[in-house]
């Protein structure tokens, strides 16, 4: 493989340096970034028969974006992966268009393959309270146990991606009537916390026996370090296997189940959108559509023409 220049290289690195200082990616989605923008570069190179620099990079074509596209499918790269791949390299590519002065309308223009969106698949109430329960009885010391109780109670509860809930510290507790969260992108919101949460974080920091100082995660494994996402996606996947749950029921699908069962309640979007911290309502709208699939099922089963019935 012949490696791009070292100045695209470098390029690459100070638009990632970009996106983390004014636009506060995350590291995991810059990292995502990387990889996908450097296949994209490393591509190159054995497309053209020739190692690529800035001025290269100025002359591609249409062609050459559909020929990488054909080179990542082919390599078995699903169709939501490979749009997903394109965003972050038409990003790439506009920026450094823009920064040299470049023209790049034609491989800007390709279109990112069609791909059916996946709909989220929540948890129903009656499981998010069965897998709680369930995941209480997953270790067999006390404070591990209420520990992980508390961290998904928080996911369900309020809602919280996985990180955000293991980003909390010390200074965080005693849990107030709301939490002040920053996720993506560095955007900050409110969310009301349940009198169940707040006491379930209360009784794990009783009996954890490490210090949790103002400054230091909130959640900690046995040894005292913070607390990982496997650990919690571990102690997730047993307690859905004991209750016989699908593969879906991760930690992140309590956080779907937060939203979908706040708007089988008759929440509005708009306020699911706040207490999600989704940057745009077409995210939240996915929820409409897990509840149209679920009143659609109801009908089919209990309609006498029915198609399920029949």
């Amino acid at each position: 493989m012949i490696a791009p220049s070292p100045a695209l290289t470098e390029a690459l690195e100070l638009w990632l340096a970009q996106l983390r200082a004014l636009d506060g990616r995350a590291e995991n989605t810059l990292e995502a970034y990387r990889r996908d923008v450097s296949g994209f570069l490393g591509f190159l190179p054995q497309h053209f028969g020739e190692g690529i620099g800035k001025a290269r990079l100025a002359k591609l074509t249409l062609p050459d974006m559909r020929a990488w596209m054909a080179h990542e499918r082919a390599g078995g790269v699903s169709a939501r992966s490979l749009a997903r791949m394109l965003s972050a390299v038409k990003n790439f590519l506009g920026w450094i268009a823009e920064r040299e002065g470049f023209e790049m309308s034609a491989p800007l223009s390709v279109r990112a393959p069609k791909y059916q969106r996946k709909l989220p698949r929540p948890v129903g109430r009656g499981a998010a309270r069965d897998l709680i329960d369930t995941v209480s009885l997953q270790h067999p010391e006390p404070w591990v146990a209420t520990r992980d109780v508390a961290v998904v109670t928080l996911l369900y509860g309020c809602g919280l991606r996985i990180s955000e809930a293991l980003a909390l510290t010390g200074a965080d507790a005693p849990l107030a009537d709301v939490l002040r969260i920053t996720g993506k992108g560095g955007k900050e919101r409110i969310v009301p916390v349940l009198p169940v949460a707040r006491d379930v974080v209360e009784d794990y920091r009783r009996d954890c026996p490490h210090q949790l100082g103002p400054t230091e995660p909130l959640f900690r494994s046995i040894r005292g370090k913070p607390l990982s996402r496997r650990a919690v996606a571990k102690v997730t996947e047993a307690a859905r296997m004991q209750l016989g749950l699908p593969a879906t029921c991760t930690p992140h699908a309590l956080r779907h189940s937060f939203a979908t069962h706040l708007l089988e309640a008759g929440g509005d979007l708009r306020t699911i959108q706040e207490l999600l911290g989704h940057a745009s309502l077409s995210t939240t709208q996915a929820y409409t559509a897990v509840d149209t699939a679920r009143l659609m099922d109801v009908y089919d089963r209990a309609h006498p023409q029915g198609r399920k019935r029949a």
